[in-house]
């Protein structure tokens, strides 16, 4: 009982470290800072749940957990929880926090779903598949963000078209602004690229350990990289070129075409996506 109680904390804490990381990217991007404070208080979370898990097995073992990759590969994650909190509490340098963490939470995310350091086959089984869960859940949910991005960018098109025709009359009053529909387009774009980022860490993750042997060219793959590549450089144009307008929300449309392809296509296409047993 103690064993799952203490399985479930640690994935509790993989799902902590995902959304500080999700808040870290909003930061990083939006430069929000009420999202740079609660990231941080939660990474601050995550690094006290690390060490009491590792001063239990320190205490356990008797001795200093180094002596496995799997020992290792906690220490390590541990470690860099470590320098991002010192990081962002010192040099406040956000690029370098976030891909800090980015690294951790893999790091973290291999070490929590590793089936061959549990005793049990059952628990072992049973992890594969809640990160699984995990990858489909934060997949689909970046999905919706990237959806919602396609809507708000759709009726800013619309919006511009008849300010551009001088079509007057109650469509154009329902609709908001052109500035607000841009800038909610921009923010779920900004949900949904880390997101989709951490869903193919932990989905690469479980491909690996119940696909032996995986073609890295499969086509989901492959397309899912294409739709954070659309995504992010959606991003770069809009936070660091400072493009606007209808030409960016052309691109995000655009993009959102490998979403629908990649989604029901390239799964139907993919040589494990079929099935998740």
């Amino acid at each position: 009982m103690f064993d799952v109680f203490m399985t479930r904390l640690h994935e509790l804490t993989v799902v902590l470290y995902a959304f500080s990381v999700l808040l870290y990217f909003f930061d990083y991007i939006h430069h929000n800072r009420k999202a740079n404070r609660i990231a941080f208080w939660l990474l601050a979370f995550v690094w006290i749940l690390q060490t009491v898990f590792l001063f239990f097995y320190m205490t356990k073992m008797g001795r200093f957990p180094v002596l496995t990759i799997f020992e290792g590969l906690y220490f390590y994650a541990w470690i860099l929880v470590t320098l991002s909190i010192v990081i962002n509490h010192l040099l406040r340098v956000d690029f370098i926090v976030f891909f800090t963490n980015i690294l951790g939470f893999t790091v973290m995310a291999i070490h929590t779903f590793a089936p061959v350091q549990y005793s049990s086959h059952i628990m072992a089984k049973q992890l594969v598949s809640e990160l699984l869960l995990i990858h489909i859940t934060m997949a689909i949910l970046s999905y919706g963000a990237f959806s919602l991005s396609f809507v708000f960018s759709s009726l800013y098109l619309l919006q511009y078209d008849l300010l551009k025709r001088k079509k007057w009359g109650a469509r154009l009053i329902r609709l908001a602004d052109l500035n607000k529909l841009e800038k909610s387009s921009y923010i779920c774009a900004v949900i949904g690229v880390p997101m989709l980022l951490l869903a193919l860490i932990l989905g690469l993750q479980w491909a690996f350990l119940k696909v032996p042997g995986m073609p890295w060219y499969d086509m989901k793959i492959i397309g899912s990289f294409l739709l954070l590549t659309a995504y992010s450089i959606f991003l770069y144009l809009r936070s660091v070129k400072n493009l606007s307008g209808r030409n960016l929300a052309l691109w995000n449309t655009a993009s959102f075409l490998i979403v629908l392809i990649n989604f029901f296509l390239f799964g139907r296409l993919s040589s494990f996506h079929l099935w998740y047993a």
